[in-house]
């Protein structure tokens, strides 16, 4: 009933969209057709994804108001068709001010490919990483003020309904690895948050650009997207083994304060960006213990480097995560240290693209490696081919060691 009503909807933009079109009311129309195929490179050459997909955006923009709706559908070979609404929104514009109010994708930081300050729009994990992060990146039902004064901008979001990371099913290859001895049974009844007032979401920032720098800092007090898995164990009494583990997720409120800048030092671009988090919830090394999980005090950063040489961009970045006040038995590592590569360049007067995007993960010795190559061959339309290989055999991409893959993306923009 749900997918035939969104159906429905978007029909009706479509149609009234274009119906407006012709008539010069001013409303643009655009968006995408676009097939994604994936074949897993192991002995079997199963396919990873088949995906198709209609995504569409009808906007106005008028003097003191405007609209967006980014409407999309998802067929796959495997599961069910899937409709959404990845932003619906309306602005409202003043001398000084504008006020955007309805569900929008909200970027914080300067960091490429990676989370640190980004925390006001939850994510898409369901295929890990690989998506282009504007469909990574939800759309979250917020109310967004902005005020401007000289180069500087105060912004302030306020988000009345939490909305979580949506995670890989069970069955996903995608699904990441658990660390439990036996199939734990899940108690779900504390993995919601009630939609109330005093569970809502508030999100600070102010920004300002000059020729010298670009930065800004940023504050906020939200509900962890990813729950915290808390544990309680049965130990038979004839045994005296592990019997039963009862796994309980609960989302827990986390407060964040951060800054990130760019500074232009004559051929290079200098990033930075970190993050303090403060109640964040770990797993132990040993699931067996009751509850496995310790909050602590946590820093994310980076430092990043962009430069560009006979036309080809070449950026790095180190990143760091540092649990604070660390103690034994936290799965995670004291300092977890990832880097990231790109190099990317054009030919054809901007109609054929190389590209080669690199993690690194320095703990676990595991990578993440993205070359794709890209062609216009007409107007609107492009074709990518593309690879994903993981590396290593543990580690946030090592664990996916058997998920390496070859892509094609063929795409008509409108």
């Amino acid at each position: 009933m749900r997918q035939k009503t969104i159906f429905t909807t978007v029909l009706f933009l479509l149609i009234a969209g274009v119906g407006y079109a012709q008539e010069g009311e001013g409303i643009k129309i655009s968006g995408f057709v676009r097939n994604y195929t994936g074949v897993l490179t192991s002995s079997d050459n199963s396919f990873s994804i088949i995906q198709n997909t209609l995504n569409l955006n009808f906007e106005q923009k008028k003097e003191k108001i405007g609209f967006k709706v980014n409407p999309y559908l998802y067929h796959y070979f495997d599961r069910d068709l899937e409709l959404g609404l990845r932003e619906a929104y309306l602005d409202l514009r003043f001398e000084n001010m504008d006020l955007r109010v309805g569900k929008q994708q909200i970027i914080y930081g300067k960091a490429e490919g990676v989370f640190i300050t980004d925390v006001v729009s939850p994510k898409d994990l369901r295929e890990f990483l690989l998506p282009d992060f504007d469909e990574i990146r939800m759309g979250v039902t917020s109310v967004k003020l902005n005020y401007y004064f000289g180069n500087s901008t105060i912004e302030a979001v306020w988000t009345p309904i939490f909305t979580p990371t949506q995670m890989p099913d069970d069955a996903s290859i995608w699904s990441p690895t658990m660390p439990f001895p036996i199939t734990p049974t899940f108690d779900n009844s504390t993995a919601k948050i009630a939609p109330t007032f005093k569970n809502s979401e508030l999100f600070l920032r102010f920004s300002s650009m000059s020729s010298k720098a670009d930065f800004e800092i940023v504050g906020g007090y939200f509900w962890a997207d990813d729950p915290a898995m808390h544990i309680t164990k049965e130990i038979g009494h004839n045994t005296m083994q592990l019997s039963k583990l009862t796994v309980r997720p609960e989302h827990h409120r986390l407060m964040m304060g951060g800054a990130s800048i760019g500074i232009p030092l004559g051929p290079l671009v200098v990033r930075s960006e970190g993050g303090y988090y403060s109640g964040k919830y770990f797993q132990t090394e040993t699931p067996t213990i009751q509850n496995a999980t310790i909050k602590k005090d946590y820093l994310h950063y980076m430092v990043g480097i962009d430069y560009t040489i006979a036309g080809i961009r070449l950026s790095a970045q180190f990143i760091q995560e540092n649990i604070l006040n660390y103690e034994e038995g936290i799965r995670n590592d004291q300092l977890e240290n990832t880097m990231t590569f790109l190099a990317k360049k054009d030919f054809l007067r901007e109609r054929l693209w190389l590209e080669l995007f690199t993690y690194v993960g320095l703990n676990k010795k595991d990578a993440l490696i993205r070359p794709k190559v890209s062609y216009s061959f007409a107007d609107g339309f492009d074709i990518q081919l593309g690879a994903n290989i993981f590396a290593g055999k543990e580690g946030r991409f090592g664990q996916y060691n058997d998920n390496d893959m070859l892509y094609m993306k063929l795409k008509y923009s409108f």
